[in-house]
């Protein structure tokens, strides 16, 4: 039998003198149940049609969406109030008033979201197989909205959104990355946008991309991608640079360098092969490999030059 009190006082003592609260006064924090159904409130107000009530339906459009913004500030103020420190919860009312007044503008960015899913994917069968099933989409859609309370330094809320659209979709998306309209995530599963990434408008993303740092602890860590930029399945852009318009990335390639506009890179470390839609000539491209390979083979034959001397010398 197992002894309970030794145990007991053990995890007493790590409880008591750990660098982080973990027992005593409850935290005051906010409540994850109660901002997953904040977003659940926002995707009935952004497409009724496909989450809403039937039966509020029944009111005009306008009486619908006053009745729902309604429930949805209420609900926001109380935990954007939760979230903040001591001192600051009479802030709580005003920041959800600014994100309120945003919300139009939101909805028109979802709206751009659809047409670039709907014109990329050549599976999707309607617009509305894409709001009603496209993980991608929804993931945007947490996105768009925890982004608008990272703006406002509101804490843990933005994570807790974007971590939870993250186990549902396998998509990670950090609320600081910036994002702008008509973006597409195809298929989407362990796509990775770091918190400083900067995507441009037009921009479409495969499964398993990563826009990602380099080991910086602060500052711009992350790639910016100009406008119509396309990264492929499993390519990797690592580091604070410039992807230029309308630049193509292939498929598990690995980006550590800015990329020109006009341009598709391929390959580990990535290259350039094809600028302003011309393929260029990679027979007298550098090789960085072959380079070092070279310089070592230089050394090795000027240590047997100087080893040969040594020894005709001693002779």
């Amino acid at each position: 039998m197992s002894n309970t009190a030794e145990i007991a006082r053990a995890m007493a003592t790590t409880m008591e003198n750990a660098a982080i609260p973990m027992y005593g006064k409850k935290l005051r924090l906010p409540d994850r149940s109660a901002i997953i159904a904040l977003l659940k409130e926002l995707r009935r107000l952004f497409f009724p049609a496909y989450f809403g009530d039937p039966q509020l339906m029944a009111l005009p459009a306008e009486n619908y969406a006053a009745l729902l913004l309604e429930r949805i500030e209420t609900g926001m103020t109380a935990q954007i109030a939760l979230a903040l420190p001591d001192g600051e919860t009479a802030q709580a009312a005003q920041i959800t008033e600014s994100i309120m007044a945003e919300l139009p503008r939101i909805q028109q960015m979802l709206l751009t979201d659809i047409e670039a899913t709907f014109d990329g994917d050549p599976a999707a069968a309607n617009k509305e197989e894409i709001i009603f099933a496209y993980p991608g989409l929804f993931a945007i859609f947490v996105y768009r909205i925890a982004h608008e309370l990272y703006l406002r330094h509101v804490p843990m809320i933005p994570r807790i959104m974007s971590e939870y659209a993250h186990s549902r979709t396998g998509i990670d998306i950090h609320p600081g990355a910036q994002i702008g309209p008509w973006f597409f995530i195809d298929h989407g599963t362990g796509i990775v946008i770091g918190a400083t990434t900067e995507i441009g408008d037009d921009c479409l993303l495969y499964q398993n991309v990563t826009l990602g740092g380099t080991g910086m602890t602060s500052g711009k860590r992350h790639p910016t991608l100009g406008n119509n930029v396309m990264v492929g399945s499993g390519a990797k852009v690592l580091g604070p640079f410039m992807v230029g318009d309308n630049a193509r990335i292939a498929a598990n390639s690995v980006v550590l360098h800015e990329v020109p506009p006009d341009s598709t890179v391929v390959g580990v470390p990535g290259r350039v092969v094809r600028r302003n839609g011309e393929k260029l000539d990679h027979i007298h491209t550098p090789d960085p490999v072959r380079l070092e390979l070279d310089a070592l083979y230089a050394r090795i034959e000027k240590l047997e030059e100087k080893l040969k001397e040594d020894q005709d010398v001693s002779l």
